[in-house]
């Protein structure tokens, strides 16, 4: 089994005949190990993504490549004032947008915080940031030059970024790619009764509030004064028309309220590091290439790396039953090597790596890092896109 030494990361980053992937599977199981039922999460008018395979086994998504980037890249965030210091904020610019203040409380957003990273709406609506912004898509759609995006917002280059709101357009691939799922599920029903208060009323003051939910056009149930079920989801447009409540006499189970998922084979956790994708970026030179995928691996392999708390929703708890990750060193042609690369071996050792990658971008570091979101700016962006979407229409 391969060890991680600093020779070997810098071999990653720079010799264009080396590994196009590490690779890991990790095996998860809910912390109620007797009761594998867990709540994937929901989308509109589908409930649960599950695909039914060829031989009739259904694999769910437990959680998609966009949630695991946007769940791991805030590790890279500065601590609250009242928590212990965070080492790889040090890392990272920490760019806040200063969206209001009310009563005195300032409300700010870290860029490490929100989906689309540094081309975000909430970036282009912040004037002197989205100026900076935007000359570096600029840079890299132009002269394929990461190093000013690397100064700014290097985290949108390990979880990946698309400029669709921006003027570049530019859509860089993800270095690091994540994704949990579970095999072999069945899915299950819930069932909810809400008793209101209604039998405790009068007959003339259920009158009255019916007369007044008349009026307003909506129901009792909906305000808490009638008693309501829970049985069948609600859906919208089209889909509540083509999903009935009831089939062939029966309640339609693609309509029942969900109840989670019963998981009879595996839960599984796919973490992909893609190589290749790094040694695509680079820099106006050959030092600055070597820099910018030294820094990128070294962000990435902290996240590819770093121990999770798998509270991924409500009825979604999940743990890692294994003590040892076992990555894979995926060469571009034959078997893959067996690598050690768990949290509790490497973390000293990357960390390191990373503080020294680190260097030659803290001089450009943005001199200031908190930028006041501009209401006027974000009309301009709706009015921006609603032009765009007329001309391609």
């Amino acid at each position: 089994m391969i060890a991680l030494t600093t020779e070997t990361l810098d071999s990653w980053a720079d010799d264009p005949n080396g590994p196009v992937a590490l690779h890991l599977r990790q095996k998860l199981m809910p912390v109620e190990d007797d009761c594998p039922v867990i709540f994937p999460p929901t989308y509109a008018d589908i409930g649960y993504n599950i695909d039914t395979l060829s031989d009739g086994s259904k694999v769910c998504t437990i959680d998609s490549v966009g949630s695991q980037a946007n769940r791991m890249e805030p590790m890279f965030k500065a601590s609250a004032p009242e928590e212990r210091e965070n080492p790889l904020a040090e890392l990272v610019p920490q760019i806040v947008i200063d969206l209001h203040s009310e009563g005195g409380h300032a409300e700010t957003l870290s860029v490490l915080d929100l989906a689309h990273r540094s081309a975000d709406a909430v970036v282009y609506s912040s004037p002197k940031l989205a100026q900076q912004v935007t000359a570096a898509f600029k840079a890299l759609s132009q002269r394929n030059d990461a190093w000013p995006l690397c100064c700014i917002a290097p985290t949108s280059l390990v979880f990946g970024v698309w400029d669709s709101r921006g003027d570049s357009g530019e859509k860089r691939p993800r270095v690091i790619r994540s994704i949990i799922r579970a095999w072999g599920v069945d899915v299950l029903s819930a069932a909810a009764q809400f008793n209101s208060v209604s039998k405790h009323l009068t007959d003339e003051q259920k009158t009255e509030l019916q007369k007044e939910a008349n009026a307003r056009k909506t129901k009792l149930s909906e305000k808490g004064f009638a008693d309501a079920p829970a049985t069948f989801r609600k859906l919208t447009g089209s889909a509540d028309k083509a999903v009935p409540q009831f089939k062939n006499g029966s309640p339609n189970p693609e309509r029942r309220v969900l109840g989670g998922v019963y998981v009879w084979d595996r839960i599984e956790r796919e973490v992909t590091v893609n190589l290749v994708a790094l040694r695509c970026l680079r820099g106006a030179d050959a030092r600055k290439t070597q820099d910018i995928r030294r820094y990128i691996l070294a962000l990435t392999m902290i996240a590819a790396t770093a121990e999770m708390d798998f509270f991924l929703r409500s009825g979604c708890q999940l743990q890692i039953p294994e003590t040892t990750d076992e990555w894979s060193i995926v060469p571009r042609r034959g078997i893959p090597e067996k690598a050690a690369l768990s949290s509790s071996t490497v973390s000293n050792l990357l960390l390191s790596y990373a503080r020294s990658a680190v260097t030659p971008f803290k001089a450009a570091w943005p001199k200031e890092l908190t930028y006041k979101f501009d209401l006027k700016q974000a009309k301009n962006l709706l009015a921006k896109k609603e032009a765009d979407e007329a001309d391609e229409g």
